[in-house]
């Protein structure tokens, strides 16, 4: 049975029940000050250490995950056509430059070597033929010279001898009128100047002869002298046009043999045993795996502080965050992706939206860690540059 509350305890609780009311109250806003002042140092601090990182870390490093490997890819392709004879590298072959690839058929290639061969022995014989006629012609020149100086001696003698004949028949025919001189006598002085006037006609004609014939030589000399001039065999334009002929006939043979031009991976292997290739048409690709580098697509506001130079540290796929591979920023490229696509962005009508474009930055990275661990063209990458000054 309860023991009944007296007055005096009654008015004795009634007392204290405010005091204790109060002291409850006062603790809760003492630990609401504490949460308080707990909660602004939090922000306080949280708000320093952002600045702190963003100032001395973050707002020196840029980073993207748009990012893949490329390469210089070479095409291999025939400078020549012709049937294929043998292929000796297939796709994932590692190949060396200088290394056969494919065998064209040189069946055609070696006659036109022949050919071109024989053709220059011809040019060289033609040539030689025409120093030679050199010689000759020079001879014949001074020969017909001698032969005009003998038909002038010979218009001198006609020339004398009509003279000598003209006199004595003006002499008999002068005669003939006292009868000291016959008819006879008479008639043979007249015969002998007309021999003599035919004589030296005679002489005179073949004296415009030589002088022609020795004109006509030395014109055959002139004209055998232009293709001789300042030449010898081996340097006179038509050898010379032989041997270009020979020349490009050899390398036209050694083109059958087609080798990699780089040191890569072969790769979209398109040629086989048999088909007929035409010059020009793309048979292989070739990756060289040693230079590859990686193109970085960065949003536009990210490239303030970008430079040529800077450090890059990067991470594969492929590999994992444990390896990182170093590189420099080479350069940034020319144009964003949007601005060289086929159907390029058209922003001038009403509607348009902006969007934050990506320019391509071009990473280069260091061969001995290529080396020792191989990228693949179109491999995706993780990159942050490094934007403080260039190193």
């Amino acid at each position: 049975m309860n023991k009944p509350i007296t007055q005096a305890e009654l008015e004795q609780h009634i007392q204290s029940a405010p005091s204790a009311a109060d002291a409850a109250n006062t603790r809760r806003k003492k630990l609401r000050k504490k949460l308080l002042a707990g909660l602004a140092a939090t922000v306080v601090i949280s708000g320093a250490g952002y600045y702190a990182y963003d100032e001395l870390i973050g707002s020196r490093y840029v980073a993207t995950d748009n990012a893949y490997v490329g390469a210089d890819t070479a095409q291999v392709t025939p400078l020549i056509g012709g049937p294929v004879e043998a292929v000796f590298a297939s796709d994932t072959d590692s190949v060396a430059r200088g290394d056969v690839l494919i065998q064209l058929d040189d069946t055609d290639a070696r006659i036109a070597v022949a050919q071109a061969e024989a053709a220059l022995g011809q040019a060289e014989r033609r040539v030689g033929g025409y120093f030679a006629n050199d010689e000759a012609l020079t001879a014949q020149v001074a020969a017909r010279g001698a032969d005009q100086a003998r038909a002038a001696a010979d218009v001198a003698s006609a020339e004398s001898t009509l003279h000598r004949a003209r006199i004595d028949f003006e002499r008999r025919k002068a005669l003939a009128a006292s009868g000291s001189v016959s008819g006879d006598e008479l008639t043979s002085a007249e015969n002998a100047l007309r021999m003599a006037e035919a004589a030296l006609e005679a002489a005179r004609a073949n004296q415009i002869q030589a002088a022609a014939t020795r004109e006509a030589a030395i014109g055959s000399l002139k004209a055998n002298v232009v293709l001789t001039r300042n030449t010898t065999v081996q340097t006179n334009p038509e050898v010379a046009n032989a041997q270009a002929r020979l020349d490009q006939a050899r390398v036209d043979l050694e083109r059958t043999v087609i080798r990699a031009p780089v040191d890569g991976v072969v790769t979209r292997r398109q040629v086989q045993v048999g088909q007929r290739v035409q010059a020009g048409s793309q048979l292989m690709s070739i990756v060289p795996v040693a230079e590859v580098y990686v193109d970085a697509n960065f949003k536009e506001i990210q490239l303030r502080n970008v430079r040529e130079g800077q450090l890059v540290t990067l991470t594969s796929d492929l590999y994992g965050s444990e390896v990182e591979f170093k590189g420099r920023v080479v350069g940034l490229s020319g144009g964003t992706g949007s601005a060289f696509a086929l159907v390029p962005s058209q922003n001038a009508t009403g509607n348009w939206i902006k969007v934050v474009q990506r320019l391509p930055v071009r990473i280069a990275l260091d061969k001995a860690e290529l080396e020792a661990h191989p990228l693949r063209v179109g491999l995706s990458m993780n990159v942050t540059i490094d934007t403080r000054a260039s190193h």
